[in-house]
């Protein structure tokens, strides 16, 4: 496939809404938020993302703008508070880099995400997905804007990537996204926390798959296990999954599981097999472990996967 047909076969609108923050670690910030992050990896894959957020008017607002123009993203999506700052999250390394300890501050900008300036960005595009998280729905103003966004894009598919982060999470909102959800990934802690919180009553995590699935009216459950792989059920009943990697070298692992929804969304977006779009978005994902933050500081990066799912020449 050449360049050409790869941008015109892959220029999809995609909203992603919630967090842009900095990960603030010992020796310095590095720009995410899953929101923030999926977005990159969807520009480098010749997609049109608009992420929805807010931030300061700080420094860190700033390096998010560069970021975005540097990587040719489109920033009209983002706005800009002048009481709040840009968002934060304390990290704590673990060793090996494995077992980080977060700190999400609170307060932040992304929690005033305001709806009517929200719904003018969503509206300017027709979008093929909506992308949503739990994080910002924790202020009441973000999870207005949100039911917006919702509301212009009424027929769209929507994937939500829920990400319990204590205490930033309650029943309700977990529920209430849910409900607006036709795709959700999880990962294995979370799918085994979900149960209680819910008062679901299921033996093992295939059985609370297939009960979110029923009960939610769900398309597809997709659950990511970390070094063990991942694994799918639909509405169908169908599972593909794809085992662990192991031939890689550890240096951070922030960021792995929203280089896979990133991943996940292109092959759904493409209409790649299940089992064909969770082996290539685990091997993304690993690789996003050997280097240092969530989002590659080179579009090189990307080049290699580029060609191996024959995309670019």
């Amino acid at each position: 496939m050449s360049t050409d047909s790869y941008s015109t076969l892959t220029k999809r609108n995609v909203i992603l809404f919630g967090e842009a923050l900095a990960d603030i670690f010992p020796d310095g910030p590095v720009m995410g938020g899953a929101p923030l992050n999926v977005s990159c990896h969807l520009q480098a894959f010749g997609l049109h993302p608009m992420l929805i957020t807010r931030t300061g008017t700080d420094e860190l607002h700033r390096k998010l703008i560069r970021l975005m123009r540097n990587a040719g993203m489109t920033i009209s999506g983002i706005q800009s508070d002048p009481h709040y700052p840009t968002g934060q999250v304390l990290i704590k390394p673990g060793e090996n880099g494995y077992g980080h300890q977060f700190e999400i501050l609170e307060n932040q900008a992304y929690d005033f995400i305001d709806p009517v300036t929200a719904a003018t960005a969503a509206s300017s595009i027709e979008p093929d997905l909506v992308y949503f998280g739990t994080l910002a729905q924790r202020n009441r103003l973000s999870g207005s804007a949100l039911e917006t966004i919702f509301r212009y894009t009424p027929q769209t598919p929507r994937l939500l990537d829920i990400n319990l982060r204590k205490p930033w999470y309650t029943r309700d909102t977990v529920r209430y996204s849910l409900t607006r959800a036709d795709h959700v990934k999880v990962n294995e802690d979370e799918l085994i926390e979900l149960p209680g919180l819910l008062n679901l009553h299921t033996r093992d995590p295939r059985d609370t798959a297939s009960r979110l699935i029923e009960e939610f009216q769900l398309h597809t459950l997709l659950v990511t296990c970390g070094a063990e792989g991942a694994w799918l059920l639909d509405q169908s009943g169908n599972e593909a999954e794809t085992p662990g990697i192991t031939d890689i070298t550890i240096i951070d692992t922030v960021g792995a599981g929203d280089g896979f929804s990133a991943v996940f969304i292109l092959g759904m977006l493409l209409g790649w097999p299940e089992t064909l779009t969770l082996e290539r978005a685990n091997r993304f994902a690993a690789a996003l472990c050997g280097i240092r933050g969530a989002i590659p500081e080179s579009s090189e990066f990307y080049s290699p996967f580029l060609k191996d799912w024959g995309m670019i020449n």
